[in-house]
């Protein structure tokens, strides 16, 4: 896989952690669940780039 689609794949994935974040904040009200969300989205893009 060349880089700019590795590129590609990492900003897909940061309109997600934004919104995800943001969401996970205001339904659990805390910045550990942030922080959980993140690392589960950061694991799942890396399972995508390691291919």
């Amino acid at each position: 896989m060349n880089i700019t689609r590795k590129l590609g794949i990492l900003v897909a994935f940061g309109v997600p952690a934004i919104v995800g974040s943001g969401i996970a904040y205001a339904v659990f009200g805390s910045y550990i669940s942030v922080v959980i969300f993140i690392v589960l989205l950061l694991s799942f893009a890396g399972g995508f780039i390691s291919r």
